[in-house]
């Protein structure tokens, strides 16, 4: 019951949630990214942990590698999973990010505080697809230090047909208002450019999509703020998954970015990051590699 799924299984038990895991460490990668917006990387990179599955499992996804298959899964105890953290850690490295966090929250709190009983208090990132409840992110008010949900729709038909999921709209403004009410507008870097605290809303724009993009965006500026932070992403490409779909099977076009990034600026908003409509062909992650972003 941790996301809006709600599948009900006995995960404790060994059984299988929707996002296709059990309730150990699942964990399908552990590596210094530095691929990340530049506060949230800092000056040297992020120590990441990609879990294993999704909560939303979308057809497109670009980490689908892991997200939609337990082929590249490592089963981590704790103790082992906070002794690579910590490797990362006294490497210089400053952050920790918790990629798909949503299915593996008790797994989080506890990972935050047994570093801290340790003596390592790095910055915390959520790096969440916003299918979250808002009272499972209570639990990690004064524990994450940096919220970096990814809005995805705000149409439930879009949502059910990519994601299976005709309630995301609702739930991931619920969570991200929760994100809001803990962290405002403002992202505090530190005198090193790490961000320390804040929240960071990302938006991959889809073809044939644009529309949906703007209402997001025109949704941020009126229910939460124009001055909040938001990463604004040209870098969808059609995996195998969805090759000869007939709305994913291609990048997005040069004039449904600026579409969208017209009235990024038509709405006031002058925090955060925007990519060069070409890197699409940059961004292609690997997860066979040790390093996949590279």
């Amino acid at each position: 019951m941790l996301c809006p799924r709600e599948c009900g299984v006995n995960r404790n038990a060994g059984e299988i949630g929707y996002c296709g895991f059990d309730a150990n460490y699942h964990v399908a990668s552990l590596f210094i990214h530095h691929g990340e917006e530049p506060p949230v990387k800092g000056a040297h990179g992020i120590c990441n942990v990609f879990f294993n599955g999704c909560n939303l499992r979308c057809t497109y996804c670009q980490n689908f590698q892991i997200s939609r298959s337990s082929s590249k899964t490592s089963r981590y105890g704790l103790s082992l999973l906070v002794e690579k953290i910590i490797e990362c850690l006294d490497m210089g490295i400053e952050a920790v990010g918790f990629v798909s966090p949503s299915h593996f929250t008790p797994h989080v709190l506890l990972l935050i505080e047994t570093l801290n009983r340790k003596g390592y208090y790095p910055v915390t990132v959520y790096n969440t697809n916003a299918y979250d409840k808002p009272e499972v992110l209570r639990k990690f008010e004064g524990l994450i230090d940096v919220y970096l949900p990814d809005f995805k729709y705000m149409d439930g038909s879009a949502a059910r047909e990519y994601s299976g999921a005709s309630d995301y709209p609702g739930m991931a403004m619920a969570a991200i208002k929760e994100m809001y009410r803990q962290k405002g507008s403002t992202v505090v870097v530190n005198e090193k450019g790490q961000a320390i605290t804040g929240l960071i809303i990302r938006h991959l724009v889809l073809p044939g999509h644009a529309e949906d993009s703007i209402k997001i965006l025109e949704w941020i500026s009126s229910e939460l703020s124009p001055s909040t932070h938001i990463s604004l992403m040209s870098q969808y490409y059609p995996t195998a998954c969805v090759a000869s779909h007939p709305v994913l099977g291609r990048p997005i076009r040069q004039e449904e970015y600026k579409l969208v990034l017209d009235a990024m600026e038509r709405l006031g908003f002058y925090r955060g990051w925007i990519q060069d409509y070409d890197s699409h062909a940059l961004y292609r992650p690997d997860f066979d590699r040790s390093k996949p972003f590279e």
